[in-house]
């Protein structure tokens, strides 16, 4: 009889845990599992360009970690918004992910979205800041932000700013310089950052703002001079360049940014286990060397802290679309 009532409370004890397993959400066996397939990680613009960088940066780390394959699929367009809504739309498997920066906060007060940049994301973690500095030609007779804000006022609608396009950070972060320094310039929106950097350099526009990465060879070779950084303490590329609101406009601040995000609906531990291996990979030396030669630093902030964050840059973009009546399809 010992025998058998043995067996029979091992074949009890299978069922019951069998019975538990069966009332378990299919998303939660799944997060306990996760991964068993290749990942692929979206970024919605070209490559070769800084999101698509981070994205490169990551993918390795985040495969090595996971233990499966981590694929990046560029899929630009649309400023951003192609790639984005594919990633929007997936299944909330944990399988594709998707690396948004600036343009997430800017394009939603631009144009009507197919996604909402927050309820239409399960926010993983804030990745990196990437700094950008207001450059002016070496022959512009000006050498600071206020001095620069002078000649605007002395000449008012004839000084030019080039952008890398409508809507993009360069464009938003000249605006918000304009709006705050209440001076009047002319706006020329370029098809690319290159293009705007040509006509910088040839003097052809007066001021630009772009990423140091971009910028720092030709201040270097003294052909730009750097009036100030966007953000809120200095770069360590430029360190005796000012920010702009240490320059003369107190409280500007434009930072290009990166993040990670997945469709919205995945399972809480998939979203956790990839906020806890993006926040070591982030802590890693060699990821944060990396991203200093690029003038980004890495900035993690977990799925909360991110969406604050996100909600603070879609209320100071809307703000400047708003007060500059920027439209895309607009002539300037």
């Amino acid at each position: 009889m010992g025998i058998k009532h043995t067996q029979l409370f091992k074949i009890l004890g299978i069922l019951f845990a069998l019975s538990i397993l069966l009332t378990l959400p299919a998303a939660v066996i799944a997060a306990d599992t996760y991964p068993t397939k290749t990942i692929r990680l979206i970024v919605p613009f070209a490559a070769g360009g800084g999101t698509d960088l981070v994205g490169r940066i990551i993918a390795p780390r985040l495969s090595e970690r996971l233990g499966k394959p981590v694929i990046v699929e560029n899929r630009g367009g649309a400023g951003a918004v192609l790639g984005t809504a594919l990633a929007a739309k997936a299944d909330p498997d944990g399988y594709t992910l998707l690396i948004v920066d600036t343009a997430h906060t800017i394009q939603p007060s631009l144009q009507k979205l197919e996604y909402d940049p927050i309820k239409s994301f399960s926010l993983i973690a804030k990745i990196a800041n990437g700094h950008s500095v207001f450059a002016v030609p070496a022959s512009l007779p000006v050498n600071s932000v206020k001095e620069f804000i002078a000649l605007a006022k002395q000449k008012p609608g004839t000084l030019v700013a080039g952008t890398a396009g409508q809507g993009s950070l360069g464009h938003m972060a000249s605006e918000l310089f304009k709006a705050m320094a209440d001076i009047d310039i002319l706006m020329a929106h370029y098809k690319g950052a290159g293009a705007a950097l040509t006509d910088l350099l040839g003097g052809y526009i007066q001021i630009s703002y772009q990423t140091i990465a971009q910028m720092l060879p030709h201040i270097q070779a003294g052909k730009l001079k750097a009036l100030g950084t966007g953000g809120d303490k200095r770069s360590a590329l430029l360190p005796n360049v000012p920010t702009i609101a240490e320059a003369g406009l107190p409280g500007y601040y434009s930072v290009g940014w990166r993040g990670i995000v997945g469709p919205a609906g995945m399972p809480a531990p998939i979203v956790d286990r990839l906020a806890r291996e993006m926040k070591t990979i982030l802590n890693s030396d060699e990821v944060k060397t990396q991203f200093l030669k690029s003038a980004m630093e890495a900035d993690y902030r977990g799925p909360a802290e991110f969406a604050a964050f996100i909600s603070e840059e879609m209320n100071r973009w809307s703000k400047v679309v708003k007060q500059a009546n920027v439209k895309l399809d607009q002539k300037q």
